[in-house]
C-alpha cells in the first residue's frame, strides 16, 4: 500500500487477472489509494477497514487478554499521590503536525489543563535517555511511566472510519483512560460504552479541559471508566466478535500474521476459480468497494488558523489531498486504456487543466 506507485499494476490486464491490495497505514502514506478510482481497480483487499475482505482493523491489538491484563494498572491511590509532580495528562507525539490536525488541539488545551508532552511535539518533559528512541515506545520501562498517568492523549494522524492504532489500545492496556481522537466510529470498538473520553463530545479544549479536571478530583467518577478493567468485563460484542474470528496473530509465533492471511486468503480464492472452471462453472468475482479504503478531505480546528498545524494542513495535507484525487483519477483513465504508459503520460494527465 505505502509502497504502492503506478508502475505496480502490470498491465496489459487480462479479464481472468485479479489485484489485490494489502494496506493498512494511514492515508498521508498514499493518498490516492483512498479515492473511488484507484480503490475500486482492485479484486481484494486488506485495509484497516471493516468492510475490506480482511479487515485489520485490530491490527495492533494482540488480544483480549492484553486489554483485560492489569499488570501495568497502578491503583488510584497511588496516581493519585504522583499527581504532584504529575500532569492529569500525557501526550507522546514526535510525527508533527499531521493531516489530523491534532497538535493544534493540544496547543489549545494545554493553555487550559496542563500536558506533559513526551514527544518531539509541545515538547515540555524529557523521557530517560534510553526511552528517546521512537524504538522504545513498547519498553516496560515506557510502558510504566505512561501507566502513572491519569489520563493519555490518544490521538490518531489522520480521521478515517476504523483507522486505529496503538495510541488507543496502549492506554486500555495500561490501565489508563484513553481520550481519543481519531476514528469517527471509535466507539463500535471500544471495550465497553464507559472506557475512553472522546474529544468529539466536546466544543472546544477547554470543555474537555474543564471535565478532565472534574474527574481528576472526583475518585468515584473517574474509577467509572476503568470498571471494565478491574471486572475483566469487555461488554461489546462487536470487539470480542472481531478478535474471535479473525484468521492472523499480532507478535504471536503460534499463528499467521496478517501478510501471510492475505496471500493465503488470495490464493484461496484464485484456486476456488480454477475448479470453479473445471466444473464449467462461472468464476466467482470479487471487487473492491469504495468503503473498502476511503478517507475524507482534511480539516483543521477552527481555532487553530495562526499555528503552524494549520500551516501544514493549508500548504501541505490539504493541496496533497486534492491532488491525489487528480492522480487517482488519470491512474483510472491510463488502466482503462489498457495499454502500457510511462511517467510522463500520466503526470501530463494529472495537470491537465
Amino acid at each position: 500500500g505505502t509502497d504502492f506507485s503506478i508502475d505496480s499494476l502490470p498491465i496489459p490486464r487480462k479479464d481472468y487477472h485479479d489485484w489485490a491490495l494489502f494496506h493498512e497505514e494511514s492515508p498521508k502514506n498514499n493518498y490516492k489509494l483512498f479515492h473511488e478510482a484507484t480503490i475500486t481497480l482492485f479484486n481484494h483487499t486488506a485495509t484497516f477497514s471493516r468492510h475490506s475482505h480482511l479487515p485489520l482493523t485490530t491490527q495492533y491489538l494482540e488480544s483480549v487478554e492484553f486489554l483485560k491484563s492489569l499488570r501495568f494498572m497502578i491503583p488510584l491511590q497511588v496516581k493519585n499521590s504522583l499527581r504532584k509532580r504529575l500532569a492529569p495528562l500525557a501526550y507522546v507525539q514526535s510525527d508533527c503536525n499531521p493531516p489530523s490536525d491534532r497538535d493544534s488541539y493540544v496547543r489549545e488545551l494545554m493553555c487550559h489543563i496542563e500536558v506533559d508532552s513526551y514527544g518531539e511535539c509541545l515538547h515540555n518533559r524529557d523521557l530517560p535517555q534510553h526511552l528517546r528512541n521512537p524504538g522504545a515506545m513498547d519498553n516496560g520501562n515506557f510502558l510504566k511511566i505512561l501507566a502513572q498517568y491519569k489520563f493519555i492523549l490518544a490521538f490518531e494522524n489522520a480521521v478515517c472510519e476504523d483507522y486505529i492504532t496503538e495510541k488507543l489500545w496502549r492506554p486500555l492496556k495500561l490501565g489508563v483512560v484513553p481520550v481519543y481522537f481519531g476514528s469517527p466510529s471509535i466507539v463500535d470498538w471500544l471495550p465497553s460504552n464507559k472506557s475512553a473520553i472522546l474529544v468529539s463530545s466536546f466544543s472546544h479544549p477547554r470543555d474537555l479541559a474543564h471535565y478532565i479536571k472534574t474527574l481528576d478530583t472526583n475518585d468515584e467518577e473517574y474509577g467509572s471508566y476503568l470498571q471494565w478493567k478491574l471486572k475483566g468485563d469487555i461488554s461489546n460484542p462487536r470487539l470480542l466478535r472481531a478478535m474471535k474470528e479473525r484468521k492472523w496473530g499480532v507478535q504471536d509465533i503460534t499463528q499467521d500474521n496478517y501478510i501471510d492471511a492475505f496471500e493465503c486468503m488470495v490464493c484461496n480464492r484464485v484456486w476456488e476459480n480454477i475448479r470453479r472452471k473445471e466444473k464449467g462453472w462461472l468464476p466467482q468475482r470479487w471487487e473492491a468497494q469504495v468503503n473498502h479504503l476511503s478517507c475524507p478531505k482534511p480539516e483543521a480546528f477552527w481555532f487553530s488558523s495562526s499555528n503552524p498545524g494549520w500551516i501544514s494542513l493549508q500548504k501541505m495535507w490539504i493541496p496533497s489531498f486534492e491532488q491525489s484525487k487528480k492522480e487517482a483519477w488519470a491512474l483510472r483513465h491510463l488502466v482503462e486504456r489498457n495499454k502500457n504508459f510511462t511517467a510522463e503520460e500520466f503526470w501530463m494527465l494529472v495537470f491537465k487543466e
